[in-house]
């Protein structure tokens, strides 16, 4: 008769957390044909606040849908909104393999450069440029702070939006269960965008669309390299370390929005 051997819940946390400490210390594959693309990706970063100033006196756009007008502000989805800073980590986290890394990169500087491109020419307004905040709290606060430090008019298409389906696809490529859930997360991010009122429902389509194309060029031929076991324990833990980072920050912001309505 056989008896199955129970297993050490312990011993397998610990190793889990010993892959993800593993894949944190592996040395990240710096060479010429990575670091290219990413300084380039690095010097791009600056345009996106030039080119907010060079519209500032043009003639800009609203393209409003009427489901735009229909979804109401709501700003608890700003918790979401932010979750994107962390989110866009998500590739250098999970991806090592060389050529993906470079390629995925390269798609960040197509989905940049078209939208710089798209900016210049098609300018626009946010939505919440006519929206109120109606009332008080917290969740208020943060999408208040969202408001006052982000740049206007780079809106068509929704960069936020493009940025988080690129990290899901380049998921993808690396594993089918990750690439699922970062593909939901980023349906919720792309949500947040119109449910705070930064973007409109046409901006978050032509996002989609944009990742989309950076996909079709860069990643859907980047072949799949078979996950070791170490990546494939470690991988999801970083994500979710990612997520606690998030939910840290958020608790800070909660923390001064306290002290600063103390009184």
């Amino acid at each position: 008769m056989n008896h199955v051997v129970p297993v050490d819940e312990a011993e397998a946390s610990r190793s889990r957390w010993s892959c993800a400490g593993a894949l944190l210390t592996r040395p990240f594959p710096l060479n010429a044909r990575v670091i290219g693309p990413m300084i380039a990706l690095m010097l791009l970063l600056p345009g996106y606040l030039v080119i907010g100033e060079l519209t500032a006196h043009r003639t800009l756009h609203m393209p409003a849908l009427a489901l735009d007008r229909i979804l109401p502000l709501q700003p608890v989805w700003s918790l979401v909104y932010a979750s994107h800073l962390a989110f866009v980590f998500m590739p250098v986290l999970v991806v090592r393999e060389e050529e993906q890394l470079r390629r995925t990169f390269l798609a960040y500087l197509l989905v940049w450069l078209t939208g710089y491109a798209c900016f210049l020419a098609y300018p626009t307004v946010y939505p919440h440029a006519h929206t109120d905040v109606a009332g008080g709290g917290f969740f208020a606060w943060v999408l208040q702070l969202i408001y006052s430090a982000d740049t206007p008019r780079n809106n068509f298409p929704s960069l936020h939006v493009a940025h988080a389906f690129v990290s899901a696809f380049t998921c993808w490529r690396v594993s089918r269960g990750m690439g699922i859930a970062a593909g939901l997360w980023a349906t919720l991010i792309a949500l947040s965008t119109v449910f705070t009122k930064q973007h409109y429902v046409a901006d978050v389509v032509t996002g989609v669309l944009l990742a989309g194309l950076a996909y079709l060029v860069f990643l859907r031929r980047c072949p799949r390299v078979a996950q070791s076991e170490s990546d494939r324990r470690g991988a999801p833990l970083l994500v979710l370390g990612l997520i606690g980072i998030h939910g840290f920050v958020i608790a800070g912001f909660l923390v001064a929005y306290l002290i600063q309505h103390a009184n």
